[in-house]
């Protein structure tokens, strides 16, 4: 009932006019959002960045409806790419391919992911494919596929649910081609028959597939680049620190060195954590959103489990 509620009040064009005019509602959101402009948003990782924490960036959008729209965010990635470029922060960039037009027209998704693409590999930065529900995961992982053939092997990676029970064979797919790989639970409502429906079920397999991503990262000899912005293969993205200490006693047990693997969190989520992997010489990664579609955003991920309200809640007070 409230994750259905959510969702409406996310669509609901009156719940957005509402909040936006509400400044408790962007105190809030806030926390988690690092502004409507490239400029706040570069602003936030260049403190990030003085404080040893790498970033990813991504440009809120939702899911476009016309081939115009997806050119449209198309174009305002490579706007982000560009003022990455200009300002030299250690960030790299996430997105969702229905922004730029998957699901609406597949073949404009493809020219625009090729075309950001481009100008990442000209930047020498990385581009993290984010991945959707289950209908967009086959689509994705083609997409993902046929780019690192085309020559971009070395500038994309590729985010994997554990809450899927197909994720250990995507996952050993994709190190087959030396693919990075962003391991997190999974945010989306699935039906029983493609995803774990107990938690402990999905911890279980996020370590299993820590474990993987981990043993390819110390054979083939992975390690983050010299200019921070691409991260080693393995990339474990957790706020639960149950994961976090299997992660780094795993590391450790296979003597896999703190640079060849690194911890991904969210903008203003368990900021205390962040430093304390930090002043252990663990790499860290800020997945830092920002734009105007905030709202929706929002909303969305507290709609996505409603177990997030009390999250967000509880690390707005905390940090």
């Amino acid at each position: 009932m409230l994750r259905k509620f959510l969702i409406y009040l996310s669509q609901a064009e009156w719940a957005r006019h509402m909040a936006r005019n509400w400044k408790l509602t962007w105190k809030v959101a806030s926390r988690f959002v690092a502004g409507e402009t490239l400029e706040e948003a570069l602003n936030a990782i260049q403190v990030l960045n003085e404080d040893d924490i790498n970033a990813t960036l991504d440009h809120l959008g939702e899911h476009v409806s016309t081939r115009e729209e997806a050119v449209a965010a198309a174009g305002e990635i490579l706007k982000l790419l560009d003022g990455i470029d200009r300002t030299g922060v250690r960030t790299g960039v996430s997105i969702k391919l229905s922004q730029i037009g998957l699901g609406t027209d597949n073949a404009v998704c493809e020219e625009n992911l090729r075309a950001i693409l481009e100008r990442v590999k000209e930047q020498g930065n990385f581009l993290r494919i984010d991945m959707e529900d289950s209908p967009f995961t086959d689509i994705t992982l083609d997409l993902f596929f046929k780019m690192q053939e085309e020559g971009f092997a070395d500038h994309v990676g590729i985010v994997i649910q554990s809450y899927l029970y197909r994720s250990e064979e995507d996952v050993r797919k994709i190190l087959e081609k030396e693919g990075g790989i962003r391991i997190c639970k999974g945010a989306y409502s699935e039906p029983i028959d493609v995803a774990f429906p107990q938690k402990g079920d999905v911890d279980e397999n996020f370590d299993l597939l820590t474990r993987i991503i981990m043993d390819a990262s110390l054979e083939l000899g992975s390690r983050i680049s010299p200019d921070k912005r691409t991260p080693p293969i393995p990339a474990i993205a957790t706020h639960d620190e149950d994961r976090i200490d299997y992660a780094k006693a795993y590391a450790a047990e296979i003597d896999l060195p703190k640079e060849g693997f690194e911890f991904q969190m969210l903008y203003g989520i368990r900021s205390d954590i962040q430093r304390q992997l930090v002043a252990e010489g663990y790499l860290v990664r800020v997945y830092v959103p920002y734009g105007t579609e905030w709202y929706p955003y929002f909303v969305r991920r507290l709609a996505e489990r409603p177990a997030n309200v009390w999250f967000f809640i509880s690390n707005f007070f905390r940090g």
